[in-house]
């Protein structure tokens, strides 16, 4: 059965390493398919057509309220997690965790809570990074997941997944391939027909998966179907409500900027459509927890910890929401967060390949220039300075690399602020010039004053091109990561950037919930350092086929699923 399913999973199986978000190949290729997918979003929306070809029993709402006798259910389980597909040692790591039959899980109290695995498995969106290719769809997602759980036994735990903006990066080609064709997944089996979905629940509860595309846009065909849902409810009846992004907490962040960071799309489904049934929204797109709640007990939790790259919890002001919410908690803390940080000053060491970009554009523009300088003795930084710039004005391909390294950098700025996007954007250029112009002047007087080269000659320019494509390398790499540093922890900006490059496995997460007559509880598992040591493990096809290596150096170690906090408890209203 298995293999019938899988295919033979081989030991030898590639681990993929986190993506590297600032090697250039990778930025080319992202840019490329982003801007694809963007286009024919926008003129061919895939869900329009889902409706017509899904079939007529896409109307009708999965119903778990029942066991396979028709018996009702007194408790389901319910797994949730979010942001998946990156690096083998995180996402192996999460599926590892979460397939096991049984966790018992300790929260800060030091209560023990028994947990099972999930009767139902939510996906909440990005599921594979950097693009959804068939090929990293394999190799990041499946794969893992396949060595987690490669059989299941009956009653088979089951699977549904909520696209998110990655996931459209191919139009849904490869999402619909994996998880709306009645495919297993691993040892999962898949249900949906539609890149969204509605689940009836025991004691009158709902989960509901929406699908936003790229634009936060819900259609007609997705809304006529949650219209439909909503009519077989009944009026005490709760929502469970999955997106792949926390509108709630762009809204805060940055709605007075961004159009498309709003809430409204929610509103509507929740006054509108389901009359304020809602009473937990569940999302990711950011990699951490984070949970809100208001008074009343209704829960906005935000939990992308599935395997991406951590995001920050710090820098961005969004403590308290519209509607009364208030964060009662983070994973990783803020102070954490912010020491977390610091480490965008080993940024040459992290991000080798992107020092490539800065010692061209560091050599380009001091070939460009072309300003004899070895005469100028330091500290003359006048001169040299003037020297320079009569060299920049002169020729007109300096100026060419010139307005190129500003508006690069420009363009790079975080563009929730317009007058931070050119203020910072400016300094920041305006650092890399003054990088190159001392490089240059150092490479030139040691050139001519110290090695003796004529000026002007090809050795002179060769070895100084050199010197300086080396230190650019170096230096280039040093002033960006200084300048996310800052930018977040000073002014709160740039937190995507400023983590992305740090590419952190740790600081995992995901959701287990179990829905019985008393309500829904909540168990917010974390992870804070994924193992990156891992066996072959002997066991049958219900087993995982890895396992932690304790033999393994201790820093490739990890540690035990945790709680993040005691267990959240939502009643019925």
């Amino acid at each position: 059965m298995t293999q019938q399913r899988l295919g033979v999973v081989s030991q030898f199986t590639r681990r993929a390493r986190m993506v590297g978000w600032y090697d250039p190949a990778q930025l080319a290729r992202t840019g490329a398919r982003v801007l694809v997918s963007t286009l024919f979003a926008s003129y061919d929306d895939r869900r329009e057509t889902d409706k017509l070809t899904a079939g007529e029993e896409t109307a009708l709402p999965v119903d778990y309220s029942l066991d396979e006798a028709g018996r009702p259910r007194e408790a389901l389980w319910i797994d949730y997690v979010a942001d998946l597909g990156d690096g083998w040692d995180s996402t192996y790591d999460v599926a590892y965790t979460l397939s096991r039959c049984g966790l018992t899980l300790t929260d800060s109290t030091g209560a023990s809570h028994a947990t099972r695995r999930g009767d139902v498995l939510v996906f909440g969106g990005d599921q594979v990074y950097p693009t959804a290719s068939r090929a990293d769809y394999r190799e990041r997602l499946v794969r893992p997941y396949e060595a987690a759980l490669r059989d299941s036994v009956a009653p088979h735990p089951e699977l549904y997944a909520v696209p998110g903006n990655h996931d459209w990066y191919d139009n849904l080609v490869a999402f619909r391939s994996i998880f709306c064709t009645g495919r297993w997944f691993a040892g999962w089996r898949t249900r949906q027909r539609t890149s969204y979905f509605a689940l009836r629940l025991p004691h009158r509860w709902w989960l509901l998966g929406i699908d936003v595309q790229l634009d936060s846009d819900i259609d007609a065909a997705q809304l006529e179907y949650f219209r439909d849902v909503a009519a077989r409810m009944e009026p005490d009846d709760q929502i469970v409500l999955c997106v792949s992004e926390p509108h709630w907490v762009y809204a805060r962040a940055y709605g007075r900027s961004d159009d498309n960071c709003n809430e409204s799309n929610l509103a509507f489904l929740e006054q509108r459509v389901f009359h304020r049934k809602i009473a937990v929204y569940l999302a990711g797109d950011l990699h951490h927890y984070r949970r809100h709640a208001d008074q009343d007990g209704a829960q906005k939790i935000t939990c992308g910890g599935g395997g991406a790259f951590l995001h920050p919890t710090h820098g961005t002001d969004v403590d308290v929401l519209s509607g009364g919410y208030t964060v009662r908690k983070t994973f990783p803390s803020a102070a954490e967060s912010r020491r977390l940080c610091w480490r965008n000053l080993l940024f040459p060491l992290i991000n080798p390949k992107f020092g490539i970009v800065t010692a061209l554009l560091y050599t380009l523009l001091a070939w460009s220039v072309n300003a004899d300088v070895s005469a100028v003795e330091a500290p003359r930084y006048g001169d040299a300075a003037r020297l320079s710039f009569a060299g920049l004005l002169q020729h007109q391909g300096a100026m060419m690399w010139l307005a190129l390294i500003v508006g690069s950098f420009i363009l790079f700025t975080d563009g929730h602020s317009r007058t931070f996007r050119y203020a910072a954007g400016s300094l920041h250029a305006l650092a890399h010039l003054a990088a190159i112009f001392c490089l240059g002047w150092w490479a030139t007087t040691f050139t001519v004053d110290s090695l003796g080269l004529p000026f002007g000659g090809v050795p002179q320019l060769l070895l100084a091109g050199v010197l300086i494509f080396a230190l650019g390398w170096l230096v280039g790499s040093l002033v960006l990561g200084t300048y996310l540093l800052v930018s977040l922890n000073v002014f709160g900006r740039h937190p995507n950037e400023a983590f992305s490059s740090l590419r952190s496995p740790h600081w995992k997460s995901f959701l287990r919930i179990r829905i019985d007559a008393a309500g829904m509880t909540i168990y917010p598992v974390g992870i804070r350092r994924v193992w990156r040591a891992w066996r072959i493990n002997p066991g049958g096809p219900e087993s995982p086929e890895w396992i932690p290596d304790e033999r393994s150096p201790r820093r490739l170690h990890g540690t035990a699923p945790e709680l993040i906090e005691p267990p959240i408890t939502v009643r019925r209203s």
